[in-house]
């Protein structure tokens, strides 16, 4: 099949989540795809032509003659590239928890034949597909690696809820196992990515790129949350410090918050693990872990000093906590971060209700034991909680939301949704 670069291929994409069903919907209009699906009800939910994650839009998922679902092993039979998108978590320590990786590479060593493709997406740390996953494929299948089958990785770039940086209009980068290889996937992506691509000279090349990628970005936003600490403590509006050092043009436009998420959260460990496993001891990434990772923290003792300076009693007072998702205006609830608030707040023994539209109910009390409320009650509440910025809540405006509280309350507006007069405290 290396010969030549044709529409004859049957990609099958192993995990249909916010990365892996986008791409099985872009290359289906390409290709022949089985989009593969350990979860029944969500395959169920894609032949429907309902994808809860609203990554793609439901009227592509119907009427579609290339794009096939399945849970079932057997239907991967007829494909000759397979691309694993499975989720890369961490565990209880921080520390890489690779078990969805080595049950899709377990399964691919069932089905892969010879002169066959595997194409890793999913966030690992540099070395892990050639150390880690494809020794599993060749030990199931009896292949042997760049004589009989062949790799590539290609990092997701996907941004969940973004309608703008969608999957086509990110840059991919692409590797391969051999140099011929590499220029294979390359030429795959380019066919349906329009913002073109960037061929690494090697996989851990590609790995290292997508974990660093993320790992920048939570140090910048460590060191903001760093400095509205201390701006608190200074009694200095966060918000318009960073807009007057924004007016210099080399100054990074990064906001403080809660850092959570499936990627910006968890990649930076993947890169302190490999990088502790070969005898260095990270400095940097860690303390901006170890900051990020207090937020949520911050957030609620911060609350629960201001209810108190109020003469609230904090014990059983209710606290209404707006939003659940990891950002505002997606489903995504994924390592959100507005559980460490909502635990915080439980351990001063306060009542707390949490409210998210945009969140599915069943997911959240599944994962985090949440039930959320689905409806707001006016002069409620002792204190309110702005955690997430979707839209429903901007539209509300600050009047409404206040409304909830009762007549002695404080507003913790997380994100700066309003201005900085019209609540009690923003980080």
């Amino acid at each position: 099949m290396l010969e030549s670069f044709n529409k004859k291929m049957t990609i099958g994409i192993i995990g249909l989540g916010y990365v892996g069903l986008p791409l099985a919907v872009e290359f289906s209009k390409e290709y022949s795809v089985i989009g593969f699906d350990i979860n029944k009800k969500r395959v169920q939910e894609l032949r429907d032509g309902l994808d809860l994650t609203k990554e793609v839009n439901n009227e592509e998922l119907t009427n579609n003659e290339k794009l096939n679902f399945s849970y079932e092993e057997k239907d991967l039979t007829v494909c000759n590239i397979y691309i694993v998108t499975v989720p890369t978590p961490i565990d209880d320590n921080n520390t890489p928890d690779l078990t969805p990786l080595i049950k899709a590479s377990e399964l691919l060593g069932k089905y892969i034949t010879k002169g066959d493709i595997v194409i890793y997406e999913s966030t690992v740390y540099p070395g892990a597909t050639e150390e880690v996953c494809l020794p599993i494929i060749e030990k199931v299948s009896g292949l042997v690696f760049n004589q009989d089958f062949f790799a590539g990785y290609s990092p997701e770039r996907i941004n969940p809820g973004d309608k703008v940086n969608t999957l086509t209009k990110i840059m991919k980068i692409t590797s391969g196992s051999t140099p011929e290889i590499a220029t294979y996937v390359d030429n795959l992506y380019n066919s349906i990515i329009t913002a073109g691509t960037h061929k690494a000279s090697s996989i851990k090349v590609a790995e290292a790129a997508k974990v660093i990628e993320n790992t920048q970005r939570d140090l910048n936003i460590a060191i903001i949350n760093e400095f509205a600490k201390i701006f608190n403590r200074l009694d200095i509006d966060t918000e318009e410090v960073l807009n007057a050092a924004g007016t210099k043009w080399n100054f990074l436009k990064f906001k403080p918050g809660l850092v959570g998420g499936h990627c910006i959260s968890v990649d930076p460990y993947y890169l302190t693990h490999k990088a502790q496993e070969v005898g260095y001891r990270p400095e940097v990434i860690l303390a901006g872990r170890r900051i990020n990772d207090g937020m949520g923290e911050y957030v609620a003792t911060q609350l629960v000093k201001k209810i108190s300076s109020n003469k609230i009693h904090i014990d059983e007072a209710k606290v209404l906590v707006l939003g659940f998702t990891f950002k505002g205006d997606c489903p995504d609830v994924r390592n959100t971060k507005i559980i460490d608030i909502i635990k915080e707040l439980k351990d001063f023994n306060m009542d707390v209700d949490v409210y998210d539209s945009w969140a599915n109910p069943d997911e959240v009390k599944h994962e985090y034991g949440i039930s959320l409320v689905n409806q707001l009650n006016k002069g409620h509440y002792d204190g309110i909680v702005l955690a997430v910025d979707h839209d429903e809540f901007k539209a509300m405006g600050v009047e409404k939301i206040r409304a909830l509280g009762k007549e002695k309350h404080v507003l913790y507006d997380v994100k700066h949704v309003f201005g900085s007069t019209d609540s009690d405290i923003r980080l």
